[in-house]
């Protein structure tokens, strides 16, 4: 028996986590790692104590707004960002860790890794915006695509 790698174990694990998503048009999954430790989950949808979109539609979809735009125009919260979040409730610095992600970060996730000090990013499938890409290369983040998972 083959043992997977850690990026393998990881990215398998995403497949769990996005399953509580809320949100209706794409589930996304973040995982933040340090030192072959879990420090975080995320996914996407609406923030706690707030009405889902599957209870009151998607104002996205109402609107026919495409995909890696007008971020703010849902009312759902990033998987990414959810994860970050978690780690800041709970007093755990995510520097210097690795966020694994269901799909490449948003212009909007990615400025939130580039400060949090998350130093990798591990995903599988890939989301339209051109600028999250060129900022994670100017900050000098780690960037890899997996191309066999999910």
């Amino acid at each position: 028996m083959e043992r997977p790698s850690w990026d393998e174990y990881f990215l398998d694990m995403l497949e769990v986590i996005k399953k509580r998503s809320t949100c209706m048009r794409r589930q996304v999954a973040a995982l933040i790692v340090k030192d072959k430790r879990i420090i975080a989950t995320g996914y996407n949808g609406a923030p706690t104590g707030i009405a889902h979109c599957g209870e009151v539609g998607c104002l996205r979809a109402q609107q026919s707004i495409p995909s890696g735009s007008r971020h703010e125009l849902c009312r759902g919260i990033h998987a990414e960002q959810n994860a970050i979040i978690q780690s800041a409730v709970h007093g755990v610095s995510v520097k210097d860790s690795t966020i694994y992600i269901t799909h490449s970060p948003c212009v909007l996730c990615a400025k939130m890794i580039i400060n949090a000090g998350i130093k990798r990013i591990v995903y599988s499938g890939d989301y339209p915006d051109e600028m999250s890409a060129s900022l994670l290369k100017e900050a000098g983040i780690v960037v890899d695509k997996s191309c066999n998972m999910l």
